[in-house]
């Protein structure tokens, strides 16, 4: 081998799913039931705040979605693509409009959604040819649940994950369950198969009990390693994090920052944890990056604001 030829470039990482724009009520309360003052259009979706993240690191990182022809589809395509993703396989819809989701935060600090996703344009998101060869470049896939509103979109997250395993790839999967969707039939039905597939498992809390028939989480977490998944890290909010495979188990807290907004927090955790492990870094460190990420996220008002770089988390951790 030639030792002075070019290291080869890493493989991206891929996700599906949906692309959106999140619409913020200013003050607190209980749902939409009244006339309110609202904030943003933001960039949003959990599968583009995980890619986008991604991208921040500096990683080679793509997404397959559907948006409109308008401008919610155009403000999150010239987000993605300012920050690094490669948004070839982002399709133009010319009749479905960009989805959106409405959040409101009571008074308690857990938040009231409405959505438009199923019946927007990215219901409508497919592998086209552009996807195709994303894929074909891709070394890790990334499954969100909040994803899986739909048979057709389960079938092209099905298609994409067997490709990426066929050719040496590896998959992470997060529940990201709402309330909201917990109404889809076919949803739970999704989640199960998801960890027959991934390889790093990453729920947030009461999630890691969700698709198990354990009653506490030491047996969940022995469960689902026995499934075959490889790594289980779990998201604690204000409790930190933890890290679970069969050699052992690790802890991180939580860094201390004064919160703003937490939506887009765990999808920015796993889209660290997922690119620091694929970066060959130790579990302890991946850990330990995917909290600044996190943390980093809430002190930013609007879901996709508080993506970061290596120099920010950096920054983060030096300064806790």
């Amino acid at each position: 081998m030639n030792a002075s030829a070019p290291a080869a470039a890493p493989r991206s990482i891929v996700t599906l799913g949906e692309i959106v724009v999140e619409i913020m009520a200013d003050e607190p309360g209980n749902g939409f039931r009244e006339p309110i003052g609202l904030r943003g259009p933001f960039a949003s979706g959990a599968p583009a705040i995980f890619i986008d993240q991604v991208a921040k690191l500096g990683h080679p990182a793509g997404l397959i979605s559907c948006v409109g022809d308008d401008d919610f589809g155009r403000l999150n395509i010239e987000r993605l693509r300012a920050d690094g993703v490669d948004v070839s396989a982002i399709r133009v819809h010319p009749e479905h409009v960009t989805g959106s989701a409405f959040v409101r935060y009571r008074a308690d600090g857990e938040r009231d959604f409405v959505f438009n996703i199923k019946n927007s344009a990215c219901g409508q998101t497919r592998i086209t040819a552009e996807g195709d060869a994303l894929l074909d470049r891709c070394g890790h896939f990334h499954v969100m649940g909040s994803s899986m509103f739909s048979f057709r979109l389960i079938d092209e997250a099905k298609t994409a994950l067997g490709k990426v395993k066929r050719n040496g790839g590896t998959v992470s999967f997060d529940p990201n369950v709402r309330k909201e969707m917990l109404g889809i039939p076919e949803m739970r039905a999704a989640l199960e198969m998801m960890l027959q597939y991934c390889d790093v498992f990453l729920p947030s809390g009461p999630e890691l009990m969700l698709l198990t028939e354990a009653k506490n989480e030491a047996d969940a977490i022995r469960e689902i390693l026995g499934l075959g998944v490889s790594a289980i890290v779990v998201k604690r909010g204000s409790g930190g994090a933890s890290y679970h495979d069969r050699d052992g188990d690790l802890h991180v807290p939580a860094l201390p920052v004064r919160e703003i907004d937490p939506t887009g927090a765990g999808d920015c955790f796993g889209a660290t944890f997922v690119t620091c492990r694929l970066q060959g870094m130790p579990p302890a460190e991946c850990l330990r990056y995917a909290a600044a990420s996190g943390a980093l996220a809430v002190t930013r008002r609007g879901p996709m604001e508080g993506t970061a770089g290596f120099a920010d988390l950096d920054a983060l951790i030096a300064s806790s």
